[in-house]
């Protein structure tokens, strides 16, 4: 398969280059050339229409304009109509196409790269640490989005400072496109919950690998970590190298669960059901709750005699219409299990106190579970 291309004309000369984008979006088929002498209205009515940007200027000035065409689509942005109160659901999906908009939109501004990720651009910082990693090597020039340059040096300096992780007293350090534990309440509920032993537990879709970090700093002799993406399997290994539980912990590549049975399979599926637009956006929208309905329909199989399975999910989906506590209990009885205990925990992030944010009210009631499950009898 030939990688995509991004054509454009610039001094009435045809000119074409590899097109990188890491939420594999198309390569936009209307290009022009701008630089430091275009007015952010210009840009951003042309960003509005469709039409890509592609900066020949100074680099600084290309970041300005980038926030002003932020500013601009901000101040574009129309509240609901006074006397029409849409539903919390309605509002999520609004929410939703605003945020997707607003990235197509921002997404526009492109930038050229050489081959060894450097930036040919006045005053460029050399960004070669943070594209090396994701992009890896390149042999010929490419064209990528300053939006997700900006998103790829962010996600580098998260990797090289890590997160503290107060549950597990050390830093854990997230790879791009792998989601970080900024949201400590669901690893202080597995720090928590009762083991039930201490030979073999599973850690399903392990992402950073915090969990089965935690699992085991708690005790338990051998754990398996498995998750489908490539980026994620080497972000655990590496953070479990580096915290040194490479011995105590297997790596594996498996949809779902490994081969066997185990005494303890933990799973923190994403929370809402819905189609990510992004690879980050994969440890938050789960189509169809397809994780979590394949964790309950095969955990029963994977479970020793007295194993159980925790489920640790937020209620969100549910507070935004998209979810059914009725549905979701549904999932655990037809999976032959029975719920066994479950510890509440609220979340403290800074968005449950943001009065402002349109999805308030539900950020405000939400509640992370641990569900204890096990196997229903006969």
């Amino acid at each position: 398969m030939t990688d995509p291309q991004i054509h454009w004309i610039e001094d009435d000369v045809p000119h074409s280059a590899r097109w990188q984008s890491e939420a594999n979006l198309p390569p936009p088929t209307k290009v022009v050339v701008v630089d430091d002498t275009w007015t952010a209205d210009a840009a951003y009515r042309l960003a509005c229409e469709g039409t890509a940007l592609l900066w020949r200027g100074d680099y600084h000035n290309a970041r300005q304009l980038l926030q002003a065409m932020a500013r601009r689509l901000d101040r574009s942005f129309q509240p609901p109509k006074a006397g029409r109160k849409l539903s919390i659901t309605d509002t999520f999906h609004q929410h939703r196409q605003s945020q997707a908009q607003r990235a197509r939109t921002l997404g526009r501004l492109l930038l050229p790269f050489e081959a060894d990720h450097r930036l040919p651009l006045r005053r460029a910082p050399d960004v070669r640490y943070a594209c090396q990693p994701v992009y890896g090597d390149r042999d010929e020039p490419y064209v990528a989005s300053l939006r997700e340059l900006l998103g790829l040096i962010g996600a580098q300096q998260w990797r090289e400072k890590g997160v503290e992780v107060p549950a597990l007293g050390q830093r854990i350090h997230p790879h791009y496109g792998v989601f970080a534990p900024i949201r400590g309440e669901y690893v202080d509920l597995v720090a928590q919950a009762p083991l039930p032993g201490l030979e073999l537990a599973w850690d399903i879709g392990t992402g950073t690998g915090v969990l089965a970090a935690l699992l085991a700093q708690r005790g338990v002799a051998q754990v398996v970590a498995t998750d489908l993406q490539p980026q994620a399997l080497a972000c655990a290994q590496e953070n479990l190298t580096r915290l040194g539980w490479q011995q105590q912990v297997a790596v594996v590549q498996a949809d779902l669960f490994p081969e066997g049975q185990a005494q303890l399979a933990v799973c923190n599926p994403p929370w809402l059901p819905g189609k990510p637009s992004s690879p980050l956006e994969a440890a938050i929208y789960d189509p169809d709750s397809k994780m979590l309905r394949g964790f309950l329909a095969g955990l029963a199989a994977h479970l020793r005699d007295g194993g159980e399975g925790w489920l640790v999910l937020s209620d969100l989906a549910e507070h935004l219409g998209l979810r059914t506590r009725e549905a979701l209990l549904g999932w655990i009885q037809a999976g032959g299990l029975k719920v066994l205990g479950r510890i509440d925990a609220r979340p403290s992030h800074p968005r449950v106190a943001d009065a402002l944010d349109p999805l308030h009210a539900a950020r405000a009631a939400e509640v992370t579970s641990l569900w204890r499950l096990g196997k229903a009898q006969g």
